[in-house]
């Protein structure tokens, strides 16, 4: 039976998610993703891990 991977804590995909948004090139993709990652650090910051990994999900696939 396979492993299942663990689940990446809220902080290390804040991490992972900005790294892809420094290497993304400059346009509305990138624009959008901002307005969700900045959105993923209010929630962050009010204790809100529910909502911070749904805008965090949302600037990944806005990224994509």
């Amino acid at each position: 039976m396979d492993a299942i991977p663990p689940v990446p804590s809220t902080a290390e995909k804040m991490k992972s998610v900005k790294a892809k948004w420094d290497k993304a090139p400059a346009g509305p993709k990138k624009d959008a993703a901002l307005k969700h990652y900045q959105a993923a650090e209010k929630a962050i910051a009010a204790k809100h891990d529910g909502e911070c990994n749904r805008q965090l999900d949302s600037a990944a696939r806005a990224l994509a």
